[in-house]
């Protein structure tokens, strides 16, 4: 995100800004949305827009990363399997049905092909964060679990890639079996 000048955000506004990305995403796409229809949707300016994010990808990526955080949250199940069962099922849902999760797939999309947007999608890294919450909960009976960074990619990767090319989750038996081979990797 730009450093904003000038007066500060409305939260109002930003807020109306970050739901008129959503909205417009699963409407339009977003190859067709435009600051100006963001702007519009929102009922603000778009020089307010302009002021605070330089482009539609700054400003989805701040959606995602505030909506990732409070959808993936969940609650401690007591045994590694399942929490990490709980959390791919719920990671699964995110990327396939909820908006800040089919604005994600489409961030991924379009960085593959701009600089800037894999740029913004790499430091925002919006899935390590609720990975880490649930790995930090393992941790204690997974000695030999990696480094954050290769534990959420081992974790997370083959759903990602399996939403990314299938465009659906993978089927709850396969979450299972994945989770029991990392637990026992792990150990």
């Amino acid at each position: 995100m730009t450093t904003p000048t000038g007066r500060p955000r409305s939260e109002q506004a930003r807020q109306a800004v970050l739901d008129a990305v959503d909205d417009l995403l699963v409407e339009v796409g977003y190859a067709a949305m435009t600051m100006k229809n963001i702007a519009e949707r929102a009922g603000v300016g778009r020089p307010t827009v302009y002021r605070w994010w330089s482009g539609k990808a700054e400003i989805l990526i701040e959606a995602c990363t505030e909506d990732a955080i409070r959808e993936l949250a969940t609650e401690p199940q007591g045994q590694p399997r399942e929490d990490l069962d709980g959390y791919l099922v719920r990671l699964g849902h995110f990327l396939t049905v909820e908006p800040p999760g089919l604005a994600y797939r489409a961030l991924i999309g379009e960085a593959q092909h701009d600089a800037k947007v894999a740029e913004l999608v790499r430091k925002a890294d919006l899935l390590a964060p609720p990975t880490i919450t649930v790995l930090d909960r393992v941790r204690p009976q997974s000695p030999r679990m990696p480094a954050d960074g290769v534990a959420v990619a081992q974790l997370v990767g083959p759903l990602l890639t399996h939403v990314l090319t299938t465009g659906a989750p993978m089927a709850d038996e396969d979450l299972r079996r994945h989770a029991e081979i990392l637990l026992e990797g792990w150990r």
